[in-house]
Parts: C-alpha cells; structure tokens; sequence
C-alpha cells in the first residue's frame, strides 16, 4: 500500500467532505481514505498495483471537486507561501462579493421596511419598494454573488446528493421564483386575498451573510494553521559555510552534509550538526519548549533553526532540507491536523442524512402551515427559514479546528502528536509507565564503583578493567558504554584486547574470549543461571544497591572476580514530573531490567509507589499488554530501541525525543527535549483539546437541533418575527464563525505546573 495526501478545492460543507470520502473510496485499489473539512485534504492509502492518484483525482473531479496531490514540503522554497496566496485570494474574492450583496441588500431591507412594518414611512422613498426596482437589484446579487451556491447545488445534483450548497440555493432560489411571480403576477394574489408582497431582500441578505460567514470562516481557518507557519519562519535564510579557508554566505538550500558552517552570536543555527570547533549556549526554546540554553561544544548535536546565544563556533552539517529535525516536526504536525479522531465519527455520520432530513422537514413545514392557514406566504417563509438555518459546516468544522490547534500548540511546545487518534486517547490514559533508563534517568551512567574479590586497587584490578572494557566495547548498551569510559579514565586505551565469540544476551549480559579467557559481565541472576557463586561479594552489591546504583557482575573463566557499581543520575525535573502525573489522576509505574532493591530505592527517590523490576527487554511489551489487561488505558514512555515493541503496544506511546529514531518511529507522542514535564503538557493539552471539541460539538448538535424547530414556526404565536429568513440566515451563518472561533481559544493554551 501507498499513501499519497490531497488537496481539495471546491467543498462547502461537511457534506461535501462526505461526498468527496465516497467518491474516492469507491476507486477499485482504494484501501482507505479520510477528507478532513477543516483542512481541506484528503488522505488516500491505496494498491499501486490497481490504481494511482491520478485515478483518484479524476474521481473527485466527476464527484464535482477538484484535488491536487501535496509533496513533501520543501521549507527552503517556501511552498506554504503558494497555499497562503490561494487563501488571501478567495478571502478578497469572498470580501467582494460580500460588499456587494451586502451594499444592495442594505438598500433593499429599507426599502421593504413599509411592507415588513405594516406602516406608511414617507421619508423612505416609494420607488425603493417597487417590485420592479427590487428585482434589477437582486438578479446580478443571485446569480454573481451566490452564483457558487447554484452551480455547486446543480452538481450535487447530478451525482445524486445534496449539500450546504443545495440548502442555499433552495431557500434563496424559492423566495427569488416567489417574489418574481407575485411581481410578474400580482393579480392572482390579490383574486386569493392575498398581498402580492415580495421577498428579495430576504434572498440577497441571506447570501449576503452566508458570504460573509464563509469569509469570516476562511479566515479564522487560517489561522488554525499559524503553528506550521510559525515552524517554517523559523528556518534561517543564509549560510556561512568555510570554503577553502573563507567565508562565504549560500542560500540555505545549497548547504550539503559535511559541510563546515560558521555560525555566530545571535544567529540562527541554519541546519542540523554537530559541534567541531568552539563552545556556546544554544537557545533551543523554539523547537524543544526549553527555556534554559543549553551549552554546546564539540562533539554536541545542535538542531537547524535554533539561536546562538554566546559564543562563535563551527559544525559539520549533518541532515539538510526535508531532513533536518525541523521539517520533520513540520511534516508531523501536517500529518497529525490532516487526520480524524474518532470522536468525529459520530459528526460524520450525522452529515451523511443531514440534508436529505432538512429537505424533508422543509417540505412537511410547507404543508403543515398551508394546511393550517391557507397562507401561501406563510408557509414559504418557514420553509425558507428551515432551508437556510439549517447548516452541518458546523458539525463539521468542530473536531478538525480544534485538532488542528491543539497539534499545532503542542509543537509549540516540544510536543510531537502524530495524530488525532493518539490525541484523543491521551485524555484517557489511566496509568503511565515509564522506563528509567534514559527516561526517569539522565541516561549518561558512569560507573562509580569497581570492587574485586581482593577488595585492594593492584595490577590485577588493572587486569579485570581491560578485560572489562574489551568485551563492552562491542555492546551499544549504555551501561556498556559507561564501562568503556570508566576503564578509558584508567587505562590507556591500546590496552584494550580484541574479543571472540562476542555474545550479547538480552537483559543479562554479554560474553566473550579474550586472551584466551571467558569473560562474562552481567546480572547476578544470569550469574547464578551459569552456576557462578555471587556470594563473595554479596555485601557490596547490597551496599550499592542501597546508594540506587545498578551492580553489575564480572566473572572470568567462570569464578567470580569483580562488581562494578553504575550510577545513572535522575533527570532534575523527573520527581516533579512524577507527582504532576499523579495530580492529573495517573498512575505512574516505572518499568527496569534492574534489579528489585536499586528499582525501589530509585523509585522511591523520585515518588513512585508502583515498580516492575528485572523485566527482560523482550519482555517490556508484554509487560504493558499485562497492564492493559487489567482494563487500563496504558501509556509507555521511554527511548530505546528495546522500548520500541512496548511503546507500540501501549495504547500511548511517548518517545523521549532524545532517543533512537526506532523508539520514535513506533511512538504517538515525542517529547523533543526528553524532559517528563512534557508528558504533563501532553495530558493537559489532550484534555484542554477533547473539552474544546466536546464545547464544539455540542453548541453544533444544539444549534441545529433547537434552530430548525424555531425556523419551523414553533414558537409562531410568541415571536413571530423569528420566521423572517434573514434571522435565519444570520444565525446559520455565525454558527460555523463561532465553532473557529472556539477552537482558536485553544491558542491561549499554557500548560499549569502541579508538581
């Protein structure tokens, strides 16, 4: 399967969002397929192999639309300028329309003010109430203005649907053919005992509001968007790249890997790297959500589009273009606000019968009130109200706006969600499991204790570190990697022998020859599967357990010689972390392959109460899936490759951004910076978004479920004058206004501090 992103051109309303689902989704090879209103995408997952996007296309354009497929976003061209361009474009288009039919519609309700108040006003001039005059008015306001209602209604048609459009250009259309027959006509009104009174400004306000709805819609749109724009200006212009010993200044896009760029202070880090040369402080606020610069020298990443603050230094680019960190958060936050959440389901289903239902009600509100009055007029203007009041734009702008916000806040602030669904379901995550290492932990052990059967610092401790040290070399475990280090501050590094028969056994140890002699450094319960005495050095091993550092074995030829002590510092910000957790309702439960005593002693140093020790990383997703069974929304935090198959299984997975790329890949949710404060941030923004779609949601069913009885002529022998189509229109056109504008309060959002 392939996946390929559209965008649309053309819809109006949720409907149409359906109609343009349906439509690609009966492509033969189509697997898939999601239209989001808000965005005004669609995403295809479909068999190469049977059909292609041009397939697709062709598709949506029989069903009425238009699409075009979305490439990879290229930061440095700017191609978000060209989106931006279309939108100011049908802004301005929308704006003179709106001028226009809102200008004439001005004139019109004036000169309709003696026929709507019963009353002789002479100072409105009688030629402004004529029928005649009237009608020049209105024609060019219906068929320019709201000439888009009437060709996208006549589509619909012909496919067999009905949309906003069709609402529209029925309710309109029958006060217009209505107010024209009784102007060409008025005797056969007065033969009925009727007045032959006209309704034209009823049909040019109506549009006149909807085009200015529509306007006001786009606009708020836009700026749902602001977060992608906000990422993209952040990205430099220029480069400074060492050229055969000069300076010279490049458009970014010409940047390659392994280039040396020059960068100084208060400039903007053009690409990602890696520090050669020079130290500085790096304010990486703007993609990580830290607030602290963070020092950088050589050896140290650093991330394209962030600010030098102090110092002057050098780095050799490393990823350019679509692959610097970036654009990747550019194109995750594209994915996530194109996506659906499943409480939108419920709103899709609703738009799929809404219009026929209205069309209907419409019709049995004509011939309930001619049945009861005999007033033709009557009857047309309720069911005009209930064509126009009508509208599902609503219901489906609800969920997308504020998914749209909220994914882009949370890129504001470190927080990569890669979409909706993960969104959604993180309000509902009841326990969070966290992985120490490199989580709860800095992820930086050093080894701080090396203790031998001798108890004495001689030449045979000497021995056991280079021992040590040649076995670990060959594993990328980070304890390993700290028993490298350890033994490189010991001794001189060329002492280090080769090894054979390299072995690495998940969640005990590693193994090896060297000089002819079985090293193996391990857990003391792999030890004692080998059938190797720990007892000698039991005393040390529990004394460092106590102090929360990891022992860790070493035997030679099969006997006992040695016991490293490995501390792992506690990130500062972990135990707030933790008890913010536990404020929002969570529990918090840390998963290790260490040891019971130094998990609990770690636990309960950062406030834990709940602890899964010695679990094997092949066990870790099991683990979880135990959890889950307790009936539990789980959530898995961690940044290894060995927690890839729990964070998957988890029904959350939260990488820490500072992780492997496989951890993120497998994960929902990335914390750039790595700090656990953003799982607090995540959890807060998850529920502030859910409770702003529930908000909208609910004013849509209720607007629509309160409006259309009202338009119906419910409350007729009360408040007569909320028949008049123009209130109707009014209403219909801010209510998509007022859902935007909801969702756009989401902007304001700042996450709170519990901990």
């Amino acid at each position: 399967m392939e996946k390929a992103t559209l965008k649309l051109r053309g819809m109006s309303c949720a409907s149409c969002a359906r109609s343009i689902e349906e439509a690609i989704s009966s492509v033969p090879g189509v697997n898939e397929c999601s239209v989001n209103f808000g965005t005004e995408q669609a995403t295809v997952e479909y068999d190469p192999r049977a059909t292609d996007v041009l397939a697709i296309q062709d598709a949506v354009d029989t069903a009425g639309y238009s699409a075009y497929p979305l490439q990879e976003q290229n930061l440095m061209a700017g191609e978000d300028d060209a989106e931006k361009t279309a939108r100011l474009r049908e802004s301005r288009y929308l704006l003179r329309k709106v001028i226009v039919a809102g200008v004439i519609g001005a004139v019109l309700v004036i000169g309709s003010l003696p026929m709507m108040l019963g009353l002789n006003l002479p100072f409105i001039p009688t030629w402004l109430h004529n029928s005649w005059v009237q009608l020049v008015l209105t024609t060019p306001v219906l068929f320019w203005c709201g000439a888009d209602f009437f060709k996208n209604a006549w589509k619909a048609v012909k496919r067999h649907a009905a949309t906003m459009d069709t609402l529209v250009a029925l309710g309109t259309g029958a006060a217009y053919v209505y107010s024209l027959f009784a102007t060409l006509f008025p005797s056969f009104f007065v033969a009925q005992g009727l007045k032959p009174d006209v309704y034209y400004e009823a049909a040019v306000v109506i549009i006149a509001l909807i085009l200015l709805g529509r306007w006001l819609e786009n606009r708020a749109k836009g700026q749902t968007s602001e977060a992608i724009r906000k990422l993209v200006g952040l990205q430099a212009k220029t480069a400074r790249l060492i050229r055969n010993g000069r300076e010279v200044d490049v458009p970014i896009e010409q940047v390659q890997i392994d280039d040396v760029v020059l960068v100084r202070p208060g400039e903007k880090i053009p690409v990602d790297g890696e520090v050669v040369e020079g130290t500085s402080t790096v304010d990486e606020a703007m993609v990580t959500g830290e607030s602290l610069a963070v020092k950088k020298q050589p050896g140290d990443e650093v991330i394209g589009a962030t600010i030098n603050k102090t110092g002057s230094f050098k780095f050799r680019a490393t990823r350019v273009g679509k692959d610097t960190v970036l654009a990747q958060i550019v194109q995750l936050v594209q994915q996530a606000q194109g996506s659906k959440a499943p409480i939108q389901r419920l709103a899709d289903q609703v738009t799929g019968w809404f219009v026929p239902a209205v069309i209907a009600i419409a019709l049995l509100t004509f011939i309930i009130w001619y049945n009861i009055t005999g007033n033709v007029t009557l009857a047309l203007i309720t069911t005009v109200g209930v064509l126009i009041i009508a509208c599902p734009c609503a219901l489906g702008l609800a969920t997308p706006t504020s998914v749209m916000v909220g994914t882009g806040k949370g890129a504001e602030n470190g927080i990569l969600i890669k979409g909706a669904e993960s969104l959604e379901l993180a309000h509902k995550i009841q326990t969070i499991v966290l992985d120490k290492t490199g989580t709860i932990t800095q992820g930086k052990p050093t080894v701080t204790d090396f203790v031998t059967v001798n108890g004495t610092r001689n030449s045979n401790e000497i021995k056991l570190i280079q021992l040590a040290a040649s076995v670990e070399r060959n594993s990328e475990h980070p304890l390993a990697e700290a028993v490298v280090r350890y033994a490189q501050s010991q001794v001189e590094t060329r002492l280090i022998a080769s090894v054979k028969d390299f072995e690495a056994l998940a969640g005990s140890g590693v193994q090896g020859i060297v000089d002819n002699r079985l090293v193996q450094i391990g857990t003391q319960r792999w030890m004692e599967e080998l059938g190797i005495e720990t007892q000698s050095l039991q005393n040390d091993k529990e004394r460092l357990e106590y102090l929360s550092k990891t022992a860790v074995w070493l035997a030679v030829d099969g006997e006992i010689k040695g016991l490293m002590g490995i501390s792992d510092a506690i990130k500062p910000t972990s135990t707030q972390a933790v008890r913010a957790l536990q404020k929002l309702g969570l529990e918090v439960v840390m998963l290790t392959g260490d040891n019971s005593r130094t998990a609990e002693s770690i636990a309960r140093e950062v406030g834990i109460k709940r602890v899964l020790a010695e679990v094997r990383p092949d066990q870790k997703a099991a683990t979880v899936q135990a959890l889950q069974t307790e009936g539990k929304i789980v959530a898995m935090v961690g940044d290894g490759i060995n927690d890839a198959p729990a964070l998957a299984q988890a029904d959350v997975g939260i990488a820490i951004g500072t992780g492997t790329d496989v951890a993120i890949a497998a994960s929902d949710i990335t914390l750039i910076s790595g700090d656990l404060q953003g799982i607090v941030t995540a959890i807060q923004l998850s529920r502030a978004t859910i409770h702003n779609i529930r908000q909208n949601l609910f004013f849509a069913f209720i607007y629509n479920v309160a409006g259309i009885p009202i338009a119906a002529g419910i409350l007729f022998p009360i408040f007569g004058w909320l028949l008049n189509p123009i209130i109707a229109g009014a209403a219909m056109a801010f209510s998509s206004v007022s859902v935007v504008s909801n969702a756009l309060r989401l902007r304001n959002f700042q996450p709170k501090t519990l901990g």
